[in-house]
């Protein structure tokens, strides 16, 4: 039943679909962040650049070997990635939520090549 009379949600964000495991693996890794720097919202406080970079050596190590752990924190380098990746979406869309980042804008300051692929010859 989807009777917008009764409760109106038609077109609004669904948490619900964002799957268990990425909401989980953000979870742990941020929890690791706040046990080792003692801040729960330290993260904001990051230079953006930081979080770019953190997120590459990450993704590169698990490119590297799939399935490996930060010898640090023991967990995934994809969580890390994702909870890096998570962090740079909440700033680039810090003036009105994430929801009013520009489409595609932090893949485009991840990535300079982002929608330039034929310019570059990359399709």
């Amino acid at each position: 039943m989807n009777d917008q009379s009764i409760k109106a949600d038609a077109g609004k964000v669904q948490p619900t679909l964002v799957p268990v495991g990425a909401k989980t693996a953000i979870a742990r890794v941020w929890a690791y962040g706040v046990e080792k720097y003692g801040e729960r919202e330290g993260w904001r406080r990051v230079e953006p650049q930081r979080y770019r970079d953190a997120l590459w050596r990450h993704l590169l190590a698990e490119q590297r070997e799939p399935g490996a752990r930060d010898p640090e924190s023991g967990l995934p380098h994809l969580w890390h990635a994702l909870c890096n990746l998570a962090f740079l979406v909440e700033m680039e869309g810090a003036e009105g939520g994430p929801q009013e980042a520009g489409e595609g804008e932090v893949i485009r300051k991840l990535w300079p090549l982002y929608g330039k692929e034929k310019e570059h010859g990359c399709e």
